[in-house]
């Protein structure tokens, strides 16, 4: 069964995002840890970030766009209660990481990078956690599985 929920996020406000500014605007590259502290307050970073972003940074928008675009670890929506990544390295594909990842998309009825419409659980796909010696490995939350196979799987959603 799925361990605890991801920890209550505060809500998107242009409020935050100017306090954000203030706070790191005179630092060399304010843009990645803005962007880092509104990803860890709200859970993702709201689109109506990027203009405010872009003004209070003198950047133009497809520059703030396209590093949350860019980099994986930022959402643009709002992640589900639970985050499951299955590991798609090739150290988890020559275990059955591949079917896994079939499978669990055929579970959930979503794909990499989407959340169920109940909003309980978001998949994603990360290319390496870190055990490769225990794949195929998923981390449900922030508590990383080994060896875990179509039932293993099934177990961990709840199911």
């Amino acid at each position: 069964m799925m361990e605890r929920a991801m920890a209550q996020r505060e809500a998107w406000s242009e409020q935050l995002v100017e306090g954000l500014l203030d706070t790191h605007r005179h630092e060399r590259g304010p843009l990645m840890p803005i962007l880092h502290e509104l990803q860890d307050r709200c859970g993702y970073v709201d689109r109506r970030s990027v203009p405010l972003l872009a003004d209070g940074l003198n950047l133009s928008q497809a520059e703030v766009f396209g590093v949350i675009s860019f980099y994986k670890d930022f959402r643009s929506q709002p992640a589900g209660g639970h985050r499951v990544l299955i590991c798609r390295a090739e150290a988890c594909q020559s275990v059955g990481a591949e079917p896994l990842a079939a499978h669990a998309q055929a579970r959930l009825g979503i794909a990499f990078g989407q959340t169920t419409d109940d909003g309980r659980v978001s998949l994603d796909q990360v290319f390496c956690l870190g055990n490769c010696a225990l794949g195929p490995s998923v981390m449900v939350n922030d508590t990383l599985h080994g060896r875990v196979d179509a039932q293993g799987f099934d177990g961990l959603v709840g199911g």
